[in-house]
């Protein structure tokens, strides 16, 4: 795996001190309330997990799998729920969890599913955010890193459901992929 790398883009420590700092504005603007995290499968596995436990207040945390890419490394456009959540969002302050933003079409979809679910409150907060590429105006609450567009892996980040596993976040070699 490590071969494919082209270069370190985000460090470990680097990660680590991101989940430190989001953690504590989270704790800040929801202090007396209980947050409900919304962790976007898969990839926001590995940050979310740091996430929840740099966040010393009580909270909540559910899933849902949705899909706007297939095996490409282009979004489609269309988002698709393949799996939704399991509790009731109705009141929550919701705080949407996802590894990176690019596009901003499955982040505005599912701000807006939020919305007609009649949830209190939605913010949404990322590790790597790709502002070049958005093509849907949605504000990010908390960002990790400000990032170029550039095809990146590792930490929970893949292409083809490979590269999750590594601890850092690289930029995936083009030969790979092209």
């Amino acid at each position: 795996m490590i071969k494919d790398v082209e270069r370190i883009l985000v460090t470990e420590e680097q990660i680590m001190e991101a989940v430190q700092r989001i953690a504590k504005e989270i704790e800040k603007d929801y202090e007396g309330k209980e947050v409900l995290f919304v962790g976007l499968l898969k990839g926001s596995i590995a940050f979310m997990a740091d996430l929840i436990k740099a966040y010393t207040k009580t909270c909540t945390i559910d899933f849902m799998a949705v899909s706007s890419y297939g095996a490409g490394t282009e979004s489609s456009g269309r988002v698709n729920i393949i799996k939704d959540l399991s509790v009731p969002i109705d009141g929550k302050d919701i705080i949407i969890v996802e590894d990176i933003i690019d596009s901003g079409n499955t982040l505005s979809f599912i701000k807006a599913y939020f919305g007609a679910k009649n949830a209190n409150s939605v913010r949404i907060c990322t590790l790597l955010n790709k502002p070049s590429r958005r093509v849907v105006d949605i504000p990010v609450d908390y960002i990790g890193y400000d990032i170029e567009d550039e095809f990146v892996i590792g930490y929970g980040l893949d292409y083809n459901e490979h590269y999750r596993n590594l601890p850092y976040v690289g930029v995936l070699k083009r030969s790979i992929y092209s």
